[in-house]
């Protein structure tokens, strides 16, 4: 069996992205500029912010009237209130609220610092940038737009960057997919000793959008990165999404 490569690559020359871009248009133009252009059996990895962006996932501050609950949490952590509230809004649930940082369980399920409300690579001084409103919505929406526009129809993730409970350093994650596995279960194989497999089960999408993440300069404008090399894991269909990937209230020993 010969041995499985790997490759990825940002896109280059990626335009700033406004509410109403339409950022499949905006990928494919920038695929013909590319060699090879992209096609099926490809992942198109995009950076949450630039969906969010095209979607207006955007708040300014100033519209923002801070509830008791939230002056109180911005006193504990130092945060502006107005922020402090944005997070609630966006959060059906706080799991923590120390060192600075709020742990929320956001509406998609996420659990994550801040509900992934932030205001970097935000224009403006009093905006924040929110997650979609459904991340894998998101997704299917531009491969479909992908396939009308190069007759391909690659995976898409959505990345956002998480920090992890056990260790330091942040790490791109999966929060939304169509048309990629999400999850490769291998429980009842077997490993190099002929051992039965009993918990190993592959963050495929995860996995994915880490290795975008390495390949690209965050700020430089390289929001989406193509990689090759996981065809084995894209669907025709658009599959399950990142949703598949969250793990069941009831399986979370943690939060």
């Amino acid at each position: 069996m010969s041995a499985l490569r790997l490759s990825a690559e940002p896109l280059a020359g990626l335009p700033e992205v406004a509410p109403g871009d339409d950022l499949a248009e905006i990928v494919a133009r920038a695929s013909a500029r590319s060699a090879p252009a992209i096609e099926d059996g490809d992942v198109i990895v995009i950076s949450q912010k630039v969906v969010s962006k095209s979607e207006g996932r955007l708040r300014p501050l100033a519209d923002v009237q801070p509830s008791d609950r939230a002056h109180d949490l911005a006193r504990t952590l130092g945060k502006d209130p107005r922020t402090v509230q944005v997070v609630l809004d966006e959060s059906t649930e706080v799991l923590r609220a120390e060192r600075g940082v709020l742990i929320t369980r956001t509406r998609h399920g996420l659990v994550c610092a801040n509900a992934g409300v932030d205001q970097s690579n935000v224009p403006g001084e009093d905006v924040v940038c929110l997650l979609p409103i459904d991340p894998d919505a998101s997704a299917r929406k531009i491969r479909a737009r992908l396939r009308g526009l190069l007759g391909a129809a690659p995976a898409v993730v959505v990345a956002d960057s998480f920090g992890r409970a056990w260790r330091l350093g942040q790490a791109d994650v999966a929060i939304g997919c169509a048309g990629l596995a999400p999850l490769d279960d291998r429980r009842g194989g077997r490993d190099a000793e002929g051992r039965e497999l009993t918990a190993t089960i592959d963050a495929v999408a995860d996995e994915a959008a880490s290795a975008a993440a390495l390949a690209r300069d965050k700020a430089g404008r390289e929001a989406v990165v193509v990689i090759r090399g996981l065809e084995r894991y894209v669907t025709d269909d658009d599959g399950a999404g990142a949703a598949a990937i969250v793990r069941p209230r009831d399986e979370d020993m943690f939060t």
